[in-house]
């Protein structure tokens, strides 16, 4: 099947200043990153959100192969716990599968990804996925943890992810704003393109040598399953936040669950490597002093939380098993397990002078009915849901601002003084509170 890339119209960013008397109170962000779910598939039903109730019959009926509307959504492949023939439009996915239960994984790959937003019509999901109908579901979610913690705080509905398709590239743009560079990658490993822009052949590489799909770092911890050694990245040497922050000597670190037990060489068995971004730097390679200072286990977080040492910006990331990524993850353990982490903040002397950002790496495959706007090659991708969790973020308010992943860098920045990335972090939006 050919994938027809959109032709989005270009969204100025206008920046709009946090606070300062804000921002000075803040001495420690703390960025949680969960995995693959859109606002729509996790909010759609939230309070004073724009969700399923403003989505139209365009955008939420799917159309097929041949430009035409399905009668009954494709059915969910080798998965009888769903009907066969679902209505073509937004279902409930706690009818048929509870959230405690896992769901298949779905497609979500960047060019994949551009095909199912098809110009901002957000029509083609379904049949540009090899999930079938599960792309069209959404969750009840008012029956899970987190939601509790977005009535209480800040639910940002207008937050996009900052590229196309999936964890991999969007991981990269949270720390650089960028997307890295093979370069001179093998043409194996490249897409192959015709002059109408659509996908002939996938691949990891764009033909300009650019990562928009998985690939292993180089360096460990890296899954020992893939030998190919062309599939692994080389070091990459762009500037990350990470190293903003050292420049100007604010702490900082990334925190991953399974973190210790990966690099000791015997990874849990949903230890995402690709979930990891700064392995994938040279400045951060095995054996220097940076990867120790910054690179932490997840025992390192919870201790910093209870004894009140976290650093200035912390990043977290949960082992797989609780990231709640369709496939090998359910949605209840996940959010269960980030609710239990926010009630230790909330009782830990670094509560009141934090700021903690809660939300999610890409979409994960699944369909959301706010056409993103057109940045620039790389994105931005679909809304995903965004908490913002602190004394200072404003008390069961729902922040209609056009973020994207890269606000997050913009309001680190902005409390540093720092010096952008690239022009995408520049131009975003800081969050406010």
């Amino acid at each position: 099947m050919k994938l027809q890339l959109p032709l989005i119209l270009p969204v100025l960013l206008l920046v709009e200043p946090v606070q300062a008397t804000q921002l000075d109170k803040i001495e420690h962000i703390i960025v949680i990153y969960l995995e693959n779910h859109s606002f729509d598939n996790l909010y759609g039903t939230f309070p004073g959100a724009d969700g399923l109730a403003q989505a139209s019959p365009q955008q939420f009926q799917q159309i097929d192969s041949t430009g035409n509307p399905y009668q009954t959504l494709p059915e969910v492949p080798k998965d009888k716990r769903f009907p066969s023939n679902l209505p073509n439009q937004p279902f409930e996915i706690n009818q048929f599968v509870a959230p405690n239960e896992k769901t298949r994984d779905l497609v979500h790959r960047f060019y994949q990804h551009q095909a199912q937003i098809n110009e901002g019509k957000m029509n083609r999901f379904a049949v540009v996925s090899d999930a079938g109908a599960l792309t069209m579901g959404h969750y009840r979610s008012e029956e899970l943890p987190l939601w509790s913690y977005a009535k209480r705080f800040t639910l940002a509905d207008n937050f996009f992810q900052s590229a196309y398709g999936g964890s991999f590239l969007n991981h990269q743009w949270l720390i650089c704003a960028c997307t890295p560079r093979y370069e001179n990658a093998p043409e194996r490993l490249k897409v192959q393109l015709n002059e109408q822009g659509e996908l002939i052949k996938d691949g990891a590489v764009t033909p300009d040598n650019f990562v928009v799909n998985t690939l292993q770092p180089i360096e460990q911890p890296s899954d020992a399953k893939e030998v190919d050694i062309e599939k692994h990245l080389p070091l990459q040497t762009a500037v990350t936040i990470g190293d903003r922050l050292s420049d100007q000597s604010i702490s900082w670190a990334w925190f991953a669950g399974g973190w210790n037990d990966a690099v000791a060489g015997h990874p849990a068995e949903n230890f995402q490597y690709h979930h990891q971004p700064f392995v994938y730097f040279k400045n951060y390679a095995q054996r220097t002093t940076a990867r120790e200072l910054h690179l932490k286990d997840e025992a390192d977080f919870l201790k910093g939380i209870e004894e009140g040492h976290l650093p200035a910006v912390s990043f977290y990331k949960p082992i797989g098993d609780l990231n709640e990524h369709p496939g090998y993850s359910d949605l209840l353990s996940g959010e269960q397990h980030i609710a239990d982490i926010l009630k230790k903040i909330e009782q830990s002397s670094v509560w009141e002078n934090s700021v903690v950002i809660v939300t999610y790496d890409e979409f994960g495959g699944f369909w959301d009915h706010v056409p993103p706007p057109k940045l620039d090659r790389w994105g931005a991708g679909n809304r995903v849901p965004a908490l913002i969790i602190s004394p200072f973020a404003k008390q069961g308010y729902v922040d209609h601002t056009m973020y994207e992943s890269t606000s997050i860098l913009k309001l680190i920045e902005t409390r540093f003084n720092l010096l952008p990335l690239t022009e995408r972090d520049a131009k975003a939006i800081p969050i406010n509170f």
